[in-house]
């Protein structure tokens, strides 16, 4: 049950990847909200360059995998995200917001192996980090009001990526803290794949949100005429 497990994490995480990396192109955008795109990229990057330091192990080469398809959406993002902004935020300030979100997302990183050691640090960030992507597909969701940049190939991948890890290390290694945040994981994920199908059924759903109310009709006074 096992090695079934990691394998179903592995193949789903990479099909999020390269799906990501193909809705970026074809849609011109990025496909992975920043602040969980700077944190995978920075522990991908991280556990990879530990791994190459020592044995290099079969998560390690998938580690390296998921890095080189990140640094793809990395650069989705510097491409094309400057269009996701309000036109205030000029191309050198975008510039800067985004290297800044990747720096404070290695120092994340960094803190958590500091705090926990390697073996609890790769695990509560890898799940936490998670919980915040689940979230921020559904902000991102909303914010552009349709499924631009994403894809129901993207929700239900990234559910089951998450959901086979949690199997194995909640369920069957019983630690209930990756078990609960897994579950969480969960809630949003399928709360995030049911508006997509809803969305590919009806994709004029949000676009009035928010619309302004039409103002009401006044109609002339009517003169009552003396008895």
């Amino acid at each position: 049950m096992e090695p079934f497990l990691s394998a179903l994490s592995g193949l789903a995480w990479t099909i999020v990847y390269i799906d990501a990396i193909r809705i970026g192109f074809r849609h011109r955008t990025y496909a992975i909200p920043l602040a969980a795109l700077a944190l995978n990229f920075a522990w991908e990057t991280t556990y990879t360059v530990h791994d190459l330091m020592g044995p290099m192990s079969l998560q390690g080469y998938v580690n390296l995998v998921w890095a080189l398809a990140d640094l793809v959406i990395v650069y989705t993002f510097f491409a094309f995200g400057r269009a996701e902004f309000q036109r205030f935020v000029t191309r050198p300030v975008f510039a800067l917001w985004g290297t800044l979100v990747f720096g404070a997302s290695y120092a994340v990183q960094w803190l958590f192996l500091a705090e926990f050691g390697e073996h609890d640090a790769t695990r509560y960030s890898a799940f936490l980090q998670n919980l915040l992507m689940s979230v921020l597909f559904i902000a991102m969701l909303m914010a552009r009001r349709g499924l631009r940049g994403q894809s129901l190939t993207i929700a239900v991948a990234k559910w089951l990526g998450t959901l086979a890890p949690t199997i194995l290390i909640g369920v069957l290694r019983g630690e209930p803290f990756i078990l609960g945040i897994g579950i969480l994981c969960s809630v949003f994920d399928l709360v995030y794949i049911g508006l997509v199908l809803r969305l590919k059924a009806h994709p004029d759903a949000l676009s009035d949100v928010d619309a302004p109310a039409p103002a009401p009709v006044r109609l002339p006074a009517q003169r009552v005429p003396p008895p």
